[in-house]
């Protein structure tokens, strides 16, 4: 759908913002294809999956800008009740970094350290359901700390730097407990092999999250600098 939108508008849409879509839309398909099969009596693989839909996936189609693009292909009334929608409160509450952060870091917590693990190799239903949560909360956590599109309900930075902070620790610390306490089922050697990949592989994908945040920062904080130091002069 992306690609087609992209193809028969009449206004130009960078080349490398389809190229990244469609390198998230491989990410996703690669984590519920061939490796959501071999995850299911491997941890490791499950984890491999786990970072290319929650975390590389998303980014990727994050800096693809989708919803600028919806909102330009639709109908001028279409597009009009669209941003009306973005700037719901409804809206608002979803897309604010602590919700993301829950939803994505908190959801996490919630399927390693309870039954739900187990319960998802068990039913499909319920096995689809997680991974369109993981993928989801992924986007929009990853959206909320990188402002790659303009958003109504945008924080400011400092807030945003400590609800990150917090949450990329708690993914660690998560990844940590799961090293000495596996899920029901999963080996020891397994656990552990996984745990590595979610540590290092999430500090290595969360690293371009860092950057980029604090790129806005630095951006969005040099013309009050400027100013100051014109004034002081």
């Amino acid at each position: 759908m992306y690609l087609a939108v992209q193809f028969f508008r009449k206004r130009d849409w960078p080349l490398y913002r389809t190229a990244l879509w469609a390198a998230g839309i491989l990410c996703c398909i690669a984590a519920a294809g061939p490796i959501a099969y071999w995850s299911q009596n491997h941890f490791p693989m499950h984890m491999m999956g786990h970072l290319l839909l929650g975390m590389l996936g998303p980014l990727l189609m994050v800096f693809s800008a989708p919803v600028t693009l919806f909102l330009r292909m639709l109908p001028a009334g279409y597009a009009r009740k669209g941003a009306r929608i973005l700037r719901s409160r409804f809206f608002g509450f979803v897309s604010h970094p602590a919700t993301t952060a829950i939803l994505n870091i908190g959801g996490l917590w919630l399927l390693y350290t309870t039954d739900l693990f187990t319960r998802m190799h068990e039913q499909p239903l319920l096995y689809l359901l997680v991974h369109l949560h993981v993928f989801l909360a992924g986007y929009l956590f990853t959206a909320s700390f990188i402002s790659i599109e303009s958003s109504p309900h945008r924080r400011s930075f400092m807030p945003r730097a400590a609800i990150l902070i917090t949450a990329l620790a708690g993914h660690g610390i998560l990844s940590k407990y799961l090293y000495a306490h596996p899920p029901a089922g999963v080996s020891i050697d397994q656990a552990q092999s996984g745990a590595v990949l979610m540590y290092y592989g999430g500090d290595l994908i969360d690293l371009f999250i860092i950057i980029f945040f604090c790129l806005e920062w630095y951006k969005a904080s040099r013309p009050r600098e400027a100013g100051i130091g014109t004034a002081s002069s």
